[in-house]
């Protein structure tokens, strides 16, 4: 008997299914209001030189005293990370001079002078993080995605070995202390820490609310949800938009999109375990227990008394017939993904797709100022975007399957970064609509490799390999952001090198399997 079997007579989606998943759906809101805080906590301001001496030009206007301090670029910007050493009075007469002796310039020597219009204050504003300090900036998030890796290796395994709704628990307990002391933090040492936790914590949270979700519904309804769980995510990106926007000081801002953690952890109170978890690890009663709960919740009060259905007694015994066949969830690690060949092919080729949906995905998503749009409005407009690209694939992978949408979204991806790098950038209209197309592009792909990740394992080590995923995933993430220091080599370089990974790991997902409309593996025997 499968558990499919069983969700057909208890009911596979019904009020309690849509219960759960609204429920789950709480913190995968919050998911990218720290994934993507990095864009408004790192934001680096308008900036220039502190000008030592400000008494001796009490006779000059702002403008003029830059004017004498600061050397400008040839499209007459004035320069963020240099100065003169001694004041230049003669380009009063002639602003158009510039001093031809590149000895008289100096990098800055007394600390900059921020732009205070749009941010209070940012983490580059706060530590000086600009210029020879740029890079510690970008770090920040790669040491939030460096912990976001970890967590997968983690939470994965702990929570195919203690359960998911356990895991999730106390994934969501510790978001909330790493990202309160975040919000704490008096050096960059100790924020580099507490958010490398906060990911480790998050990691959880992104890692077990899909698949715990997904194991309770029937084979006709899994995109479904997959794709409405997914919008959730959405939602958070345009909150984060409309949060920053709110808050412009870094320390409240981390505050706020800690804060709806708090709801999520008092809700998971009504998430029952995963029936399919508890059967596959022989806790035949709690199993039990559950899908009474669900049978009755979605209106089949007759199932455990009618004699022509599954009494409870015949309930109790398909359930331990079932879990009599399958390993202890224990007895499974990682190393289990690569022993026998189906797996194997399944566990390289998705873990190159991850790598390249996240890699893009992020790598877009951090270039908010790179589109000609303001940036809250960039954020906004990305979030917005990504609704109909997930109702649009919620018809293409029950149409053209989960393999073809998988590889075709995430090459179009890299094929919309690629044509930015040749659009010129005075076709701003040009460069935002192709840039918009991508970002929808990004997140289609991400909507289907959760939901075909999720599909393509075993129950007994899919968070197993949901947390493998994951780990490939956020190592992509955390080179993202780094990979925007390459413009110090080639100014197109980032997107270039966005663009090619995109279209080779989408190219991997073709040796992906089919899984559209075909029952979850219980156990390895399934796949091989």
């Amino acid at each position: 008997m499968k558990f499919e079997d069983l969700l057909l007579e208890i009911g596979g989606f019904g009020r309690f299914q849509i219960l759960i998943l609204f429920i789950l759906c709480l913190p995968r809101i919050n998911l990218p209001m720290h994934f993507l805080l990095h864009n408004f906590l790192a934001a680096t301001p308008s900036h220039h030189c502190a000008i030592p001496q400000q008494d001796a030009f009490l006779n000059l206007t702002t403008e003029e005293v830059l004017l004498i301090n600061i050397p400008r670029d040839p499209d007459g910007t004035f320069r963020s990370c240099e100065m003169f050493s001694q004041p230049q009075f003669q380009l009063l007469l002639n602003s158009s001079l510039q001093p031809a002796n590149s000895s008289i310039i100096q990098h800055c020597q007394h600390g900059w002078v921020y732009d205070h219009s749009q941010f209070t204050s940012t983490i580059a504003t706060q530590w000086d993080l600009v210029c020879e300090q740029r890079g510690l900036n970008q770090a920040t998030a790669t040491f939030f995605f460096i912990g976001v890796t970890m967590g997968a290796v983690v939470f994965g395994y702990l929570s195919d070995r203690f359960g998911r709704k356990a895991m999730l628990l106390l994934s969501l307990v510790c978001s909330v202390i790493f990202g309160m002391l975040s919000a704490t933090s008096i050096s960059y040492s100790m924020l580099a820490i507490t958010r490398t936790l906060t990911g480790v914590a998050l990691s959880g949270v992104s890692l077990i609310v899909l698949p715990l979700g997904m194991e309770w519904v029937d084979i006709q309804h899994r995109t479904f949800s997959g794709i409405l769980t997914s919008i959730f995510w959405s939602i958070g990106n345009m909150l984060l938009a409309t949060v920053a926007y709110l808050v412009r000081e870094w320390h409240w801002l981390l505050v706020a999109v800690t804060a709806p953690c708090l709801l999520s952890i008092v809700c998971l109170w009504w998430v029952p375990e995963s029936a399919r978890w508890l059967i596959a690890n022989g806790k035949v009663k709690q199993a039990h227990r559950h899908l009474i709960r669900c049978a009755r919740m979605n209106g089949r009060k007759d199932f455990t008394i009618s004699p022509e259905r599954f009494s409870s007694f015949h309930l109790s015994q398909a359930l331990r017939r079932m879990a009599t066949d399958k390993k202890p969830g224990g007895s499974y690690s990682y190393i289990s993904l690569f022993r026998t060949p189906v797996l194997r092919k399944i566990s390289l080729c998705s873990g190159a797709v991850w790598f390249g949906v996240a890699f893009s995905y992020y790598g877009m998503s951090m270039n908010l100022s790179g589109f000609g749009l303001n940036m809250y409005l960039s954020q906004f407009v990305f979030g917005v975007i990504e609704i109909p690209a997930k109702m649009i694939m919620y018809i293409l992978v029950n149409r053209f399957g989960r393999q073809q949408s998988q590889a075709w979204t995430l090459i179009l991806t890299g094929l919309c970064i690629g044509a930015n790098v040749i659009i010129p950038k005075s076709f701003t209209s040009l460069r935002s609509v192709v840039a918009i197309t991508g970002k929808g592009f990004s997140e289609a792909a991400f909507t289907t490799v959760y939901l075909y990740t999720s599909e393509l394992y075993p129950t007994v080590l899919r968070q197993n390999g949901m947390g493998y995923t994951s780990f490939v995933a956020r190592l992509g993430g955390a080179l993202a952001p780094l990979v925007f220091l390459l413009d110090e080599v080639w100014r197109s370089l980032p997107e270039v090198t966005y663009c090619c990974v995109a279209v080779c790991c989408g190219s991997a997902a073709f040796l992906l399997p089919e899984t559209l409309n075909m029952r979850l593996p219980e156990g390895i025997e399934d796949l091989e």
